[in-house]
């Protein structure tokens, strides 16, 4: 009888230890993944540093890249657009103008009635229409057939409170977000469609004169007087309501920069320079890249499996398109290298772009004490249930190291646009604010990325410089932009109403 209790004993301590040793293994475990996951995020962080040194070498590269692109077609890897913008909105303009805004699945048609300094915008509506599929792919007079009519259609529906001018033709500004060769303020030809748009008979052609010629076929009495992109048109919509703006930023699913530059500056503009002595130059910042710039593996593989690689490096590493890319790649290695989500790597984690940076935005506002948001991401987009608060926290500390650098490089990239137009040196008794306008969703809504790269730009200028500039967010320039556009490129421009 005792024989048997005292082994009964031996084999519950025995058990009792087995247990114990199995936790400490377990914890161990742990241990050594968190400490491997670090170690993966320590490596990545290192490689992600953006010294105050090397942002201004990479502004530096960006003013060099201006320069050159500026000098010849084909100088640099920024394109330096002439965009035939001479004449920015000053405040003053008078009248009805329509915009209609190209850039997706979806255009806009908007109408604006602008009344002068005094009244500014009185009033502005919109519509938005849906493009059907087959006219994606068809052909450019279907196209452009079923954007008159919807065009022809809104114009009817104008109301009381809007006075276009008896005997005047109706003025549009056209925003047209695909690859375009400009060569006057009112045309461009097609250089090549994107985003799921495949017109064999536009590439090539003039698109002021396809939407002119539909018009024209429905008897839409109605001429396209500037011709712009998205970026062009927030430059407007800031300069419209401060005269102080020098330049606009797009920070959004993609990214890109224009600023006002002296036309005697622009090497390669052949002609008469404007009366203005101005010129708007559409940068397409997107495309800049720099020995300087913090390229990391992840960055490397996310370029050399996307769609256009070896191209726009710089919008690959700052964008809201690739953001939330960056932080999955890195979270894919952690998995793979690092047992991070467990033995198994999360099937959903392996599918590209599955983690938007809106998401990714969400993560890195998360204020609770466990992190439960970042918890909730993981079981909604990856699936996973079990996310202790080690891993939120790795995860959050990912996010800021890729918010943080993307923001840091876009304030280098407007450095390099200051220094390039000598406004980083500060001046006796120059006390005029510069204003760069920003548009876009991932200036507008991921709130530390905004934050991030505004106190990063002061760092770059400096307290004495930095106190002469603004940031200002300018709301819808493909929209209301594109029509002031239109009103600062009017045919009426000095001609009294009658």
């Amino acid at each position: 009888m005792k024989k048997v209790v005292v082994g009964t004993v031996v084999v519950c301590a025995a058990a009792v230890c087995t247990a114990a040793a199995l936790v400490v293994r377990h914890r161990m475990k742990n241990c050594g993944k968190w400490t491997r996951a670090m170690n993966i995020l320590k490596e990545f962080e290192e490689k992600c540093k953006t010294s105050v040194e090397k942002l201004k070498q990479v502004a530096d590269a960006m003013t060099v890249e201006m320069h050159a692109g500026l000098a010849s077609e084909g100088g640099s890897k920024l394109k330096m657009l002439i965009s035939y913008v001479d004449n920015l909105p000053t405040g003053d303009e008078k009248g009805l103008f329509y915009a209609l805004d190209l850039g997706g699945t979806n255009f806009r048609v908007l109408r604006v009635q602008l009344g002068g300094k005094d009244e500014r915008v009185v009033r502005q509506e919109f519509v938005e229409v849906a493009i059907p599929p087959h006219l994606m792919t068809g052909s450019s007079e279907a196209l452009f057939g079923f954007i008159a009519e919807a065009l022809a259609k809104f114009v009817e529906e104008e109301g009381d409170g809007y006075h276009p001018v008896s005997g005047r033709q109706r003025e549009l500004g056209f925003t047209f977000s695909f690859p375009v060769r400009q060569t006057s303020i009112a045309s461009g030809t097609l250089i090549k469609w994107t985003k799921g748009f495949n017109i064999e008979d536009t590439v090539g052609q003039d698109v002021v004169g396809e939407i002119t010629r539909a018009m024209e076929k429905i008897g839409l009495d109605m001429r396209v007087a500037a011709l712009v992109n998205d970026t062009i048109g927030t430059l407007a919509g800031g300069s419209y309501y401060n005269d102080n703006v020098i330049a606009a930023v797009i920070l959004g699913t993609g990214t890109n920069a224009a600023y006002v530059e002296r036309a005697h500056a622009i090497p390669k503009w052949q002609g008469l320079l404007p009366q203005s002595g101005e010129m708007v130059i559409n940068m397409e910042w997107g495309n800049f890249r720099s020995s300087h710039l913090p390229i990391t593996e992840y960055d490397q593989a996310l370029d050399l499996e996307s769609l256009n690689p070896g191209e726009q490096i710089f919008e690959k590493m700052i964008s809201g398109m690739y953001l939330g890319e960056i932080v999955r790649r890195v979270l894919c290695r952690m998995a793979e290298e690092a047992a991070f989500f467990g033995d198994v790597v999360p099937p959903k984690l392996k599918r590209p772009f599955i983690l938007r940076t809106p998401d990714m935005s969400a993560m890195h506002h998360d204020t609770s004490p466990d992190l439960r948001v970042i918890g909730s991401k993981l079981n909604d987009i990856l699936e996973v249930s079990n996310s202790p608060l080690p891993m939120r926290k790795i995860i959050f500390e990912l996010c800021d190291i890729v918010a943080t650098r993307g923001a840091r490089l876009s304030a280098a990239g407007i450095y390099g646009i200051i220094k390039k137009l000598g406004r980083d040196i500060p001046k006796d008794g120059d006390k005029q604010k510069s204003v760069i306008a920003v548009d876009g969703g991932l200036f507008e809504h991921y709130t530390k990325f905004r934050n991030s790269m505004e106190s990063s730009l002061k760092e770059l200028l400096g307290d004495e410089v930095a106190d002469n500039f603004v940031i200002e967010h300018s709301n819808d320039g493909s929209g209301i932009g594109a029509a002031l556009l239109a009103a600062s490129h009017s045919q009426y421009l000095g001609v009294e109403e009658s």
